[in-house]
């Protein structure tokens, strides 16, 4: 399967169902959402959080389609594990360094599932009183919340099934496909 100029590895190839999502249109929408951002918030503090691992590739992009100053923090949190299913159970391994009670804080997320991970970021994060936090997600899956969360602006929402590239992954793999693809598990 030929991406961008690119072959894939057979052996990743094998799991791909499909492409969803090409390199084109993630890019057209991600310029469309950093100009929104560029324009709420020229003049103003910003700060982008990318959620890591899976967001850090849509974070990169995010960053370059901003066009006013802003600064980046990262943090890490985690229910996925090794599997294509939820753990329930969200742990933050990697906290922001920053006070961040002077910035409009913008979390930019790969996949909003479930919820929970989000739900306990934002939490976490409005407790140390930004002066606004928004949610950027790539990716949502409402039909699979199990919590009251939303996404103040989603690029693209899908239905339920399990996606990996652009940053996305199974079992690590998988990150590295410029276009977003639904994963076949056999």
């Amino acid at each position: 399967m030929a991406a961008g100029g690119k072959t894939v590895d057979k052996e990743l190839e094998k799991h791909i169902n499909r492409v969803i999502f090409t390199e084109a249109e993630i890019k057209e929408r991600i310029a469309e959402a950093g100009r929104m951002i560029s324009e709420k918030y020229a003049g103003k503090p910003l700060l982008l959080v990318s959620i890591l691992n899976g967001a850090f590739i849509f974070m990169a992009d995010l960053c370059r389609a901003v066009t006013i100053p802003c600064e980046v923090g990262f943090m890490c949190a985690r229910s996925y594990y090794d599997g294509t299913v939820s753990s329930g159970e969200v742990t933050i391994t990697k906290d922001l360094s920053q006070d961040i009670s002077g910035y409009h804080v913008v979390i930019a997320e790969d996949i909003i599932d479930t919820g929970r991970t989000l739900a306990a970021v934002v939490e976490k994060l409005r407790e140390r009183r930004p002066l606004s936090l928004e949610v950027i997600t790539l990716l949502d899956k409402p039909s699979r919340r199990v919590v009251d969360f939303k996404a103040d602006m989603s690029l693209f929402t899908i239905p339920d099934y399990f996606v990996v590239g652009y940053g996305l992954d199974c079992g690590e793999k998988y990150r590295n496909l410029p276009y977003i693809a639904e994963y076949r598990a056999d």
